[in-house]
């Protein structure tokens, strides 16, 4: 091979991008492209050109970074801003602006650096969920697959309060297991518990929001789930607490419930497990189960624009959410009055989101060696690039999140709701700092 891998790569690199000196990558023979930054792509096998070759973009990307042959050096999360400002903001770039054309110097490109041959074979990682799209057989498959990688190494990055979804930050200085006790006690005020009252949480996680409403607002409370190893620990969590007389976690697709009517209902971080063909049915079913005059608050992670399926060749389909979907909050809050369901209050916690997974990224870091010797590397990997990445979405506005919370309205229309805002949210019954929802 004539000359560095940084030379001979150079041209391809200023053919997909339109130039080839802003973004600072460290080949395995030690040659550079861009300038020098402590924030840097290392490539470090001639393995993840031939990925790339034959799965340009984002998945070629992930795929190399899962497998170990790109790592990003420096602050992760500054050295994929740099990466999102070459590629503009996205890395199918490179797969947009590959042509017909570019196919016989990639092939020379490929021949020179010794990478023609097969495709490599993906990280076992990937996801491979089968069965009828939505299914409640493929929705629980692609669930496990998140979700039961190992509690022990959830409890890593989450917290005292294992909790895996937005947290709520009422000042700066509130650390992450205080707020995502205030994310829980919001919600309950929202949702106006009292003491008597039942609550059904639809994706209860580890049993957070059901044990902090049945402990602080005296519900009685049913947490379902589509993962075994979540709802193994919860129950332990319930017991621990005693509080097994007022929680019950199950494991349980929300379409198979028939108890109710329940007082309220709750869903923190599953919407994004339902898709846009199932939105009807998972409001008429959530409806369905409420009683006269009973609240549904909806939490889920939503699309500024558009609604429905990831792309299925991104990373995050492949390896993190398989079959997740996103949806624009104004079309969730139509699909809702449509059925009957009167909306009463949206609030975006955007921002929050993206501190939430500041504060998961470091501590899965500070936790490395533990990280990787629970899940295994590649794991480990998937999960760090992952939340980074989603960080930065939340804090560009690519994402964003939003809380919907809709009354399903009584006798002659009566929705029971507090004239004001601030007569919803009323005072809460826990302090910041009180380890209400900690488990261990």
């Amino acid at each position: 091979m004539k000359g560095s891998v940084a030379q001979l790569i150079a041209p391809l690199v200023t053919a997909l991008l339109g130039h080839a000196d802003t973004l600072p990558i460290r080949f395995w023979d030690g040659s550079t492209l861009g300038p020098s930054s402590p924030n840097t792509i290392v490539v470090r096998s001639p393995e993840a050109i031939r990925r790339l070759l034959w799965a340009p973009g984002e998945l070629g990307l992930g795929r190399a970074y899962v497998a170990g042959e790109i790592d990003l050096e420096g602050d992760i999360m500054e050295t994929i801003s740099i990466a999102q400002e070459a590629a503009g903001d996205s890395p199918d770039v490179v797969r947009q602006r590959l042509r017909v054309r570019d196919l016989p110097k990639l092939i020379q490109l490929a021949g020179k650096l010794g990478v023609l041959g097969r495709p490599p074979t993906p990280p076992p990682e990937e996801a491979h969920v089968r069965g009828g799209f939505h299914s409640k057989e493929r929705d629980a498959a692609a669930i496990s697959h998140h979700y039961d990688v190992g509690n022990e190494f959830y409890s890593l990055f989450l917290g005292q309060t294992m909790t895996y979804s937005c947290a709520y930050f009422e000042s700066d200085d509130v650390g992450l297991d205080e707020a995502q006790i205030a994310k829980y006690d919001l919600i309950c005020r929202k949702l106006g518990l009292r003491p008597g009252m039942s609550l059904l949480d639809v994706g209860c996680g580890w049993g957070g929001m059901a044990i902090h409403a049945a402990s602080h607002y005296g519900v009685a409370s049913i947490g379902i789930t589509l993962s075994r190893e979540q709802a193994d620990l919860a129950r332990r969590y319930v017991s621990e607490v005693d509080l097994t007389d007022r929680v019950e976690i199950r494991y349980q697709d929300y379409r198979d419930v028939i108890d109710g009517p329940f007082d309220a209902v709750s869903s923190i971080g599953m919407f994004e497990h339902v898709g846009q063909t199932q939105l009807t049915e998972y409001f008429t079913r959530i409806k369905d189960l409420m009683a006269p005059g009973g609240r549904f608050l909806n939490h889920g992670i939503s699309r500024p624009k558009g609604t429905g399926a990831l792309p299925k060749r991104s990373f995050i389909t492949r390896y993190v959410f398989p079959d997740g979907e996103l949806h624009e909050v104004g079309r969730v809050v139509t699909g809702m009055q449509e059925l009957g369901l009167e909306v009463r209050d949206v609030e975006s916690l955007r921002e929050h989101y993206a501190k939430t997974l500041r504060h998961w990224v470091t501590n899965l870091e500070g936790a490395w060696p533990e990280a990787v010797a629970l899940a295994g590397t590649s794991r480990a990997r998937i999960w760090r690039l992952y939340m980074a990445a989603a960080a930065l979405n939340f804090e560009a506005g690519r994402t964003s999140v939003h809380q919907v919370l809709v009354v399903n309205p009584g006798a002659g229309g009566s929705s029971g709701m507090p004239a004001t805002r601030s007569e919803l949210l009323g005072d809460s019954t826990v302090s910041a700092a009180e380890p209400s929802a900690a488990h261990h």
